[in-house]
């Protein structure tokens, strides 16, 4: 396996592909932080492609990271567009969106952080905030609760994901814990913190 964070997503892939989640709905409490003018995003995980698809019909141009095979070609087909550069990557190096020598005005990650362990997310943090454009934001969500059968899935607190942020040259704008929007995670008691931050 080429990064073990993508563990148990092929199995669950179609699904997800399937799933279409509203990204208002999702990002509801993040939705004035994201630009209104087209600009240059990073999708971290982007999965199924259903955000990197909603974020290109706003007018930006999105590079969409995902290292799972089986999601990035399915959300490839199901996403098809010219705003959208789907590249085989992932954290805690980020290896091909670095060479590309690109920097971005908003990155996401939104369920992504927690399938790195401790030493990948202090390697991490400072690889994204170096892709981030001066004066641009990240949003990123960690999810709480049981693990799903399979998956590779740590823990992570929204004050240890706050320290390394700041340790990284990065302002903290939001963090906020709320319910899943799915009710089948609510009903497994899972709970998100949602953060978000801004390179001065």
């Amino acid at each position: 396996m080429k990064i073990p964070g993508i563990a148990g997503y092929a199995q669950v892939a179609p699904a997800m592909l399937a799933a279409n989640l509203d990204f208002a709905v999702v990002h509801a409490p993040a939705l004035h932080l994201i630009p209104t003018t087209p600009c240059r995003v990073l999708d971290i995980g982007a999965g199924p492609g259903d955000e990197a698809a909603a974020l290109a019909a706003m007018g930006h141009r999105v590079v969409a990271v995902e290292p799972a095979d089986e999601l990035r070609l399915g959300a490839m087909a199901n996403h098809a567009s010219l705003s959208i550069t789907w590249l085989d990557d992932g954290l805690p190096d980020l290896a091909s969106v670095v060479a590309r020598g690109e920097v971005f005005d908003l990155v996401m990650l939104t369920g992504v952080w927690m399938h790195q362990d401790a030493e990948e997310r202090a390697r991490a943090m400072p690889v994204v905030a170096r892709l981030m454009a001066p004066g641009a934001v990240m949003i990123m969500t960690l999810r709480h609760g049981p693990v799903p059968p399979g998956r590779r899935m740590f823990e992570v607190s929204g004050e240890e994901t706050i320290a390394l942020a700041q340790a990284a040259g990065l302002e903290m704008l939001q963090n906020l814990k709320t319910e899943s929007v799915q009710a089948i995670n609510r009903a497994m008691g899972v709970t998100w913190t949602r953060l978000a931050f801004r390179r001065p």
